[in-house]
Formats: C-alpha cells, structure tokens, sequence
C-alpha cells in the first residue's frame, strides 16, 4: 500500500490558479524510477558499493521478469540492505544520472508529473529534491535516532495509479519493468520504456505504446 498522506515525501507544487477544487484536471503522467527516470537500477547500484551486487542482481533480475512477487523480492532485498546506514544509502543514490529529456519533462510539467516507485522513501530523498514532484514510495519506521527498524508500507502501484485517476481526466503510465503491469492495468493509456534494458513481453502486452528512449518518450507524451 502506498503510504498516507501524511507520510508522503513531496515538495510544494505550483497548482494551476484556475483549477477548481474537486474538479479533475486534464492528463496526468505516472512515471516509474528506476531504469526509466534513472539510467540505474537504485537497488543493484547501492548493493555494488555494499559489496552486495551479485545477490542483489539476481533478486532484481528475477523480480522484473515477474519471477518473484514484487513485495516478497523488495522485503528480501530491504533486508540486505538495511544495515547500511540512511546516509551512506542517501550519499550513493545522490550520484544516480537521471535521462535528460524524462528529467526535462518533468520539470516543465511537475505539476501534472508523479513517480510511482517501489523504493524506500528515506532512501531517495535526494531524488525528490533534484525532480521537484510528487512521490509515491514504499515506506519504513524508524527508532528515535533516526535509524531503520522495519518495513511500514510496500508500495502497490495500481494504488497509488487510482488516486491519481481521482486527480486527473486521463493517467499516462511510463515504466519498464513487470512490476508496472498494475500501474499500467489501471492507467488510461501505458507507454512501455525500452531505456536501461528491454521491457518484458507482459508489460508490452497491456502497453499502447513502446518508446526506445528518452527522446522519443517525451515526443510521444508532448502529443497526448
């Protein structure tokens, strides 16, 4: 579940001064982060510097080819990881390069973008502040000293998917991964995004469209 309000880990948006409350607004873009914004899978990039990469390619392999559950491969790679400390974490996801026409995108339009992603809130706080819009990330608890104790929520994309197409006449969904397939089953239309590696054949199924990379990505969301 995506985490409540309350909880979310976000920066003030300029709102259109001649929106209505409770009405919708017009086309809403849903993007995922990792290998679509990002030219790196965060998980497998923190675990290489962890000592940890060849136990963590193997997890992400097998979660983006929908081998394991999403929620079951993000519990186990959480606990791989969770004994590094939130700076250390923080300090390597900060150098991740985002693709420059997405990231352009998004800051022309970061009040109608959003980043739907499984990853930790706390771990990619340095994300939001550099693409300034919305997150929906998985969440964890913390003790008094700021550490990670525990898992609080796992992201389930289809969730966060619907909320936005409260907001929004029409949700545009971008990813690459088969975790998206439930983003994508609930979006108006699903963009399919060839960038780091191949989408698998199942998130292609249920896409309008295939884009090759960034570039043509955001020619294609300019016409909808």
């Amino acid at each position: 579940m995506y985490r409540a309000p309350q909880h979310a880990l976000t920066l003030p948006l300029e709102r259109d001064p001649t929106a209505v409350q409770g009405q919708k607004r017009g086309t809403g873009f849903a993007f995922d982060l990792d290998g679509t914004i990002t030219r790196a899978e965060l998980l497998p990039m923190i675990a290489s510097e962890l000592g940890l990469e060849a136990e963590m390619r193997l997890l992400t392999e097998l979660t983006m080819s929908g081998m394991i559950p999403f929620e079951d491969s993000f519990r186990l790679r959480f606990a791989i990881l969770r004994s590094a400390g939130i700076d250390r974490i923080r300090s390597i996801v900060s150098e991740v390069e985002f693709d420059p026409d997405i990231e352009q995108f998004i800051r022309e339009n970061r009040d109608r973008c959003f980043v739907v992603t499984g990853n930790l809130d706390l771990w990619i706080a340095p994300l939001v502040d550099r693409l300034g819009c919305r997150f929906y990330t998985s969440t964890a608890t913390t003790d008094a000293d700021g550490r990670i104790t525990g898992l609080d929520t796992v992201m389930r994309k289809n969730v966060a998917g619907l909320e936005l197409k409260d907001e929004f006449d029409r949700l545009v969904a971008i990813g690459d991964g088969f975790n998206d397939v439930p983003m994508f089953d609930v979006a108006d239309i699903g963009i399919a995004f060839h960038g780091l590696h191949s989408a698998p054949d199942a998130l292609i199924s249920v896409s309008n469209y295939v884009a090759l990379d960034g570039k043509s990505l955001c020619r294609l969301l300019n016409t909808l």
